[in-house]
C-alpha cells in the first residue's frame, strides 16, 4: 500500500463521522492529497488525477462501472467499513429500511470487491479478525475536533404561529453563518422548519416540548444571542415581552424588534438591542455582537438585574 504523495479520491455518502474519524486522519498522516466526492455526485470524467479511491461504507453500480473503466489507472481500490456490513446475520433486529440500505450499498458488492482485488480497511481488531482472509488494515479513530473553534449559539425559539418570522430569518441566518464560523443556530420548530433550514450549515432544530422541559432547556448554559423578531400582523399585536425573560434566562443577550411590545422593557444597548425589522440591520448587529464579548456581558448583567425586579 503506497498512498503517500498521491491524490486519493474519497467517495462517501456526504459529510459523515466515519470519514472524519478514520479516513481523513490516516490519509493526512501519510501525506496523501485528498479529493472528496459524494456517492451520488456526478462521476469524474476520468481517473487521471487519482491514484487511489476509498469507498467509505457504501458503493453503487455506477461507481463499480467507473472503477472498471479506469482500473488500470487506479493503484488501489479500498473499501472501508466501521460496522459489520458484510454479514446479513449481524443486521438482524435493525429496521428493515436500514437493512435494505446495507444490502443494497454494501453487502451485495463484496464479491465484486474481492474480484477486482480491492483492499479492505476496518475500524476494529474484531472486524479484522472476522475478515482475516481479506488481510484488512485496521485504522485507529482520531479526534476530528482539533482546529474547530468553540461555537457561540444564536437562537430563535418560535412556535407554529411564527411561520412568517422563520421565513424572515432565513436570509439573516444564511448571511451570518457564512460570515462568522464561530456561530451556530438553534431553532425550535416542527418538521417543516427542519426542512426549511436543512440547506444551511450549523443549524440545529429541536422539537417543540412541554413547558417544564423548555424551562430546563433554557437553564442549561451555552447560548449567546437570542432573537425576538416580530412582523407587523394582527395576531402579533397581542404579543407580550415574555421572550425577554426567556432569552435572559438562557444567559444570552437579545436582539428584539423595535416594536411597542419590547420597548416597554428593552433599553437599546443597555439590556438588549432594539432594531427595526430590516434584515441587513439584524445581520450587522449579530455579527458585531458575536465579536463584542464585554458589550454582551454588560447587557446581559443589566438584563439579569432587570428580571430580578420581577422575581
Amino acid at each position: 500500500m503506497v498512498l503517500n504523495q498521491q491524490r486519493t479520491l474519497i467517495v462517501e455518502q456526504g459529510p459523515n463521522p466515519t470519514t472524519d474519524f478514520f479516513i481523513l486522519p490516516w490519509l493526512q498522516s501519510i501525506g496523501s492529497g485528498i479529493t472528496r466526492r459524494g456517492l451520488n455526485d456526478t462521476l469524474p470524467s476520468s481517473a487521471g488525477e487519482y491514484e487511489a479511491v476509498v469507498f467509505v461504507r457504501y458503493l453503487t453500480p455506477a461507481w463499480r462501472k467507473w472503477v472498471e473503466q479506469h482500473r488500470s489507472q487506479l493503484g488501489e481500490v479500498v473499501f472501508f467499513m466501521d460496522d459489520d456490513l458484510f454479514d446479513l446475520r449481524a443486521h438482524a433486529g435493525l429496521p428493515w429500511r436500514y437493512r435494505y440500505k446495507l444490502w443494497q450499498l454494501a453487502w451485495r458488492h463484496q464479491r465484486w470487491l474481492k474480484k477486482i482485488g480491492a483492499e479492505l480497511w476496518v475500524s476494529t481488531p474484531w472486524l479484522a479478525e472476522k475478515y482475516a482472509g481479506w488481510q484488512p488494515k485496521v485504522l485507529q479513530p482520531q479526534s476530528p475536533y482539533s482546529g474547530i473553534s468553540a461555537q457561540k449559539t444564536l437562537f430563535y425559539h418560535g412556535s407554529a404561529s411564527h411561520g412568517p418570522e422563520f421565513e424572515w430569518l432565513y436570509p439573516v441566518f444564511e448571511q451570518v453563518l457564512a460570515q462568522d464560523a464561530s456561530l451556530s443556530v438553534e431553532l425550535i420548530g416542527n418538521h417543516k422548519v427542519r426542512r426549511q433550514f436543512a440547506a444551511l450549515p450549523r443549524v440545529h432544530v429541536l422539537h417543540p416540548m412541554p413547558w417544564p422541559a423548555y424551562q430546563a432547556l433554557l437553564s442549561r448554559p451555552g447560548r449567546t444571542i437570542g432573537l425576538a423578531p416580530l412582523l407587523d400582523s394582527p395576531f402579533n399585536q397581542a404579543r407580550s415581552a415574555t421572550k425577554f425573560f426567556d432569552i435572559t434566562q438562557a444567559g444570552a443577550v437579545g436582539i428584539y424588534a423595535d416594536h411597542p411590545v419590547y420597548r416597554s422593557v428593552i433599553q437599546h444597548q443597555y439590556n438588549g438591542l432594539l432594531l427595526p425589522m430590516d434584515q441587513q440591520a439584524w445581520i450587522d448587529a449579530i455579527l458585531r455582537l458575536s465579536k463584542q464579548d464585554p458589550s454582551r456581558q454588560n447587557m446581559l448583567k443589566n438584563a439579569s438585574d432587570f428580571t430580578h425586579q420581577y422575581t
